[in-house]
């Protein structure tokens, strides 16, 4: 029986935080021993592109993202983790699938509608500032998945419909060349944690609110002792449940620390004692990483050597597949 096969791209922008830790790169290194899986892992610099002009930017960030997952203990051997540029079959796939992709369906998708809105809404021509590779986002991505006729993608809610889109455009390609792509399958897990940042608002780059997941010792506690809470004093009952503190906390607790926090939240605990815990918590559990972190990011040849050996097994699979999709359309040898 084959292997099920689960494809995650990782866009190369900024320094992974906590919130990139416990809600993707957590969970998919942990999937990534499965035994029945077949996990495929990619750094999506293409991707980057669209959102990030600064090549210095784009170059610094693939190599972080790199380092993070190999810090924390992902299985080369078990999973495939290639960076997608170097894999050439897929923008040449990309060029395919962009030739059955309808443009109406193009006009749908959330990311390309909300930029006119905002535009529209500004005043301004309803296409500015909106490049061609924000409009094919979709079919980038499209390209990503059926390159290696992935099962199962997991991703946000707000994804879902690329998802869907590029089942919309392979079905599309199978009717009018033949049987070549699996129709994927998007997987949301309600379970995985969504971090607040120190403002309250979910950590994210974009509001600039993040923890950097393997900041220095001090850094990381001054960082923890920014999030923003309330005026009660110690002594005072507190509610873990809108507590910004207690939500991080919970993310990197076992239910037993979780339980005992909460209690000391009902108890009045100071905000103070609440941050110096929360960052031995966190401190505890990525230290080790961080020392490995900080290794790999010194051997940037490493990292290179991990990420071309990933090229090699993810081209293994690309190649065989683009040279069959070429000769459904008519790009062969002539005879």
């Amino acid at each position: 029986m084959s292997k099920q096969r689960v494809l995650t791209g990782i866009t190369t922008t900024g320094t992974p935080h906590l919130g990139n830790y416990v809600g993707a790169i957590r969970p998919a290194i942990a999937a990534s021993e499965r035994a029945d899986v077949q996990s495929f892992y990619f750094l999506a610099d293409f991707h980057a592109l669209i959102k990030c002009h600064d090549p210095l930017l784009v170059h610094q960030s693939t190599r972080e993202i790199a380092a993070t997952w190999l810090a924390l203990g992902l299985n080369t051997d078990n999973a495939i983790f290639y960076r997608q540029s170097d894999v050439p079959e897929i923008p040449e796939l990309c060029w395919m699938l962009t030739c059955m992709a309808a443009k109406g369906l193009m006009n749908r998708a959330h990311a390309y509608k909300a930029s006119v809105d905002a535009n529209v809404a500004a005043g301004d021509d309803a296409d500015f500032g909106i490049t061609m590779g924000l409009y094919s986002y979709p079919i980038l991505m499209a390209a990503d998945i059926l390159m290696f006729n992935a099962n199962k993608v997991p991703v946000g809610k707000d994804q879902i419909q690329h998802i869907e889109m590029a089942r919309d455009i392979a079905a599309r390609f199978n009717h009018h060349y033949g049987e070549h792509f699996v129709l994927p399958e998007a997987v949301v897990d309600d379970n995985v944690a969504v971090l607040q940042g120190l403002d309250g608002r979910k950590m994210s780059k974009s509001y600039g609110n993040t923890i950097p997941l393997f900041l220095p010792e001090k850094q990381l506690k001054k960082s923890i002792n920014k999030i923003v809470t309330n005026l009660l004093e110690p002594g005072q009952p507190k509610d873990a449940d809108t507590s910004t503190v207690f939500q991080i906390w919970q993310a990197f607790a076992t239910p037993e620390q979780a339980a005992d926090m909460r209690k000391a939240f009902a108890e009045g605990i100071a905000w103070g004692e609440a941050k110096r815990q929360l960052f031995e918590l966190i401190n505890e559990q990525v230290g080790e990483a961080r020392e490995k972190y900080e290794a790999l990011l010194a051997n940037p040849a490493h990292i290179e050597d991990v990420l071309q050996a990933g090229a090699e097994k993810a081209r293994a699979q690309s190649k065989p597949l683009l040279e069959k999709v070429r000769a459904a359309v008519g790009i062969k040898k002539i005879q």
